[in-house]
């Protein structure tokens, strides 16, 4: 039996391996990308359903911006001009993200229960009409991001899974490095040679300071 992993694609083979899948400790990651064995699927051809989510209604889907989401909208505009080498709109985009970050009120119930409900919403809600819209719209561009944007999601979903269970044991000795092209989330020494989801190289990450304890 094969299983593959849903967010960079390695593949364990049993048949290839001294430790049968199933009988591998709940502590095994993924040896590519550090995911953990939930994240991996019995490999097998991917049949289209021919049940569809309705695509999503702009004048439905339109809605007010909070301080917060317009700040990380613009963080995520002005990124995507830095790809563009357009750096004089990225750094308004910068400035106007940072403000609204500053005004941003704080969040109640900020624990990381209710950040994996918001995540699971995202995984079992908003990439299915997503990718179901990008579908009927011949969309490839929104397609591939939201390709990218569900395999992060997996990924920070399962290493705040591990949090609530490790909590500062998950970070012992280890650095955090997130990729700058896609925001895909690394626990290591080292950042990967790879990105697992957009393939850009290991200097394309950024390591990630934590907050000083108290």
């Amino acid at each position: 039996m094969k299983y593959v992993c849903t967010i960079c694609g390695y593949i364990y083979d049993d048949a290839k391996e001294a430790v049968l899948f199933p009988d591998l400790p709940e502590s095994w990651v993924c040896p590519l990308c550090g995911a953990g064995k939930s994240a991996f699927t019995t490999e097998q051809k991917t049949e289209v359903s021919e049940t569809k989510l309705s695509p999503i209604q702009a004048d439905e889907d339109m809605k007010k911006l909070s301080a917060g989401e317009f700040s990380a909208l613009c963080s995520n505009l002005a990124r995507g001009c830095e790809k563009q080498y357009k750096e004089a709109e990225a750094e308004l985009f910068h400035e106007i993200a940072d403000y609204f970050a500053e005004v941003t009120a704080p969040v109640e119930n900020a624990d990381v229960s209710e950040l994996l409900k918001l995540l699971q919403a995202d995984l079992n809600e908003g990439y299915p009409a997503l990718f179901s819209a990008a579908e009927a719209n011949a969309d490839r561009g929104t397609g591939r991001i939201c390709t990218w944007g569900e395999k992060v999601t997996k990924m920070l979903n399962m290493l705040l899974q591990r949090w609530e269970k490790e909590e500062d044991a998950l970070l012992e000795n280890s650095e955090i490095w997130v990729c700058t092209a896609c925001g895909f989330p690394y626990i290591g020494d080292t950042a990967l040679e790879l990105c697992p989801v957009c393939k850009v190289p290991a200097w394309k990450f950024e390591k990630t300071e934590g907050r000083a304890k108290a």
